[in-house]
């Protein structure tokens, strides 16, 4: 693609979209004097916080500073030379608050879609999937997250489907796609004790050419030397919080880090001669948002920090990689809010050892008031009141609470207004936002971003830094 081609695309996914943004325009207008000081990328790095709202990468800077004496890796590229930002509007084909398969189709194919649909269109037209175009210029890709390797924002950059929930067939598309890397959960949309078909997916894939790890040794012995596409997936569902992980010497043991899983797919990745595009998401930020966690939330934020570092070290090191940082929405806009003791109620979450969800699992039917304020200061640190405990021992009697990615419909919220009045952490919602986000950009192609951009924008902007054509 032509560097003039970019904005030209783009300016034709802003018409063909069903829902514009009054700041559509503002995206083009580059000058040849700008297009002439590009540098081309060979690889790209896209990181993805899933429903990172601004407060939550406040609040993860804000506990680095106070707990280890530093900034955030994220943030502190603000500082740094050559890097550039953006807002970005996230609305979907038909909502101003995307979900997050329509989001990571905006990205992967170019074109906005309704929510719940994998590149899409809302007339059922499909559009190739932006790793695929990648492949097929000859570039390794893959993707790492920390749910699903099935899930919505992988598949965005993956396959075309109009259901995001069909995991078990998504797992299916990726199999004749010889993807080099992809590294996730979602061990029931593979194995065929878990699947319904009992179809032994992870069979299919070996006979397909893949080496497939299902845990943390495999992949840190073979990411790197063997030359097959790899599949790694390493837990049911999403993989355990960090919080919860680190507590775990079981868990330690088996189920990499986010940071370990991206560095090991970059070793694999880099092998190749002409680059590689790789999509980094931690995927249950929004899933802890969704449930009002804030130890989940904030401690797998820095987990993704962590990532964003291993891709940054790389990337200053090769000098031909664009490393791209965003979430796809926002969600649940937390955020730290004034009292009396703010400072000395934000440190409580220095000192989190488990999770709320790991909490409420927890939860025996037979727990007296009494324990369960034992069990929470043991978890927690947090001595909550008599009359706390009783409140939130009634929603395992009857009052059960809804919710995404909650099937046993614990009282998540519930606990979340308990603990605000202990950590002065609040929410506004249990669901996504239509803020505009954070996009920051360091590496060759980074002079492409425009201070406020559309998500469909993105698409154009890698494969115009890459000088691949759509």
């Amino acid at each position: 693609m032509k560097r003039r081609e970019f904005f030209k695309n783009t300016s034709l996914a802003a018409l063909t979209a069903t829902m514009l943004s009054p700041f559509d325009l503002l995206a083009g207008n580059m000058s040849d004097r700008e297009r002439s000081r590009t540098k081309k990328a060979k690889n790209i790095i896209f990181m993805v916080s899933d429903g990172m709202s601004v407060g939550t990468l406040t609040m993860a800077g804000l506990l680095l500073q106070r707990k280890e004496g530093r900034q955030s890796h994220w943030l502190d590229l603000f500082q740094q030379e050559g890097v550039r930002r953006s807002l970005m509007d996230t609305a979907s084909a038909n909502s101003l608050v995307t979900d997050s398969a329509a989001a990571s189709s905006s990205w992967g194919g170019g074109f906005r879609v309704n929510n719940g649909s994998l590149n899409v269109g809302p007339d059922g037209k499909e559009y190739k999937p932006i790793l695929q175009k990648f492949k097929a210029a000859g570039k390794a890709v893959g993707c790492v997250t920390t749910v699903p390797i099935t899930h919505a924002t992988p598949a965005g950059f993956c396959i075309n489907n109009n259901k995001r929930g069909d995991q078990s067939e998504i797992a299916l598309q990726y199999l004749p796609l010889k993807f080099d890397v992809m590294l996730g959960g979602g061990l029931e949309y593979f194995d065929a004790a878990r699947r319904k078909d009992k179809r032994d997916v992870f069979a299919d894939f070996t006979k397909a050419g893949y080496e497939v790890v299902k845990d943390r040794d495999g992949l840190m012995r073979g990411a790197g030397r063997d030359t097959k596409p790899l599949l790694g997936v390493f837990y049911k569902d999403g993989l355990p919080y960090e919080l919860d992980r680190k507590q775990d010497p079981t868990l330690m043991a088996r189920i990499p880090s986010l940071a370990e899983m991206t560095s090991q797919a970059i070793s694999r990745l880099r092998r190749s001669p002409n680059g590689f595009v790789m999509q980094v998401e931690a995927g249950k930020v929004d899933w802890a948002a969704h449930a009002n966690d804030a130890g989940a939330l904030v401690y797998d934020q820095i987990a993704f920090d962590e990532a964003v570092k291993v891709a940054l070290d790389f990337a200053r090191e090769d000098k031909e990689t664009l490393v791209v940082i965003t979430t796809d929405h926002g969600n649940a806009n937390p955020g730290l809010f004034s009292g009396a003791s703010t400072n000395a109620n934000f440190d409580r979450l220095q000192h989190f050892k488990r999770t709320n969800d790991w909490v409420l699992k927890n939860v025996e039917r037979s727990f007296t008031a009494s324990r369960l304020i034992e069990h929470i200061e043991a978890a927690q640190g947090i001595a909550i009141s008599a009359e706390e405990a009783r409140i939130l021992l009634s929603h395992f009697n009857g009052s059960a609470e809804d919710g995404l990615y909650n099937p046993g419909k614990l009282p998540f919220r519930a606990l979340a207004e308990i603990q605000m009045k202990y950590t002065n952490v609040g929410f506004g919602s249990m669901d996504h936002s239509g803020d505009y986000v954070e996009v920051t950009m360091f590496g060759p192609g980074s002079d492409l971003l425009k201070p406020f951009i559309k998500n469909t924008d993105l698409h154009y902007l890698m494969l115009n830094a890459a000088e691949v054509q759509a």
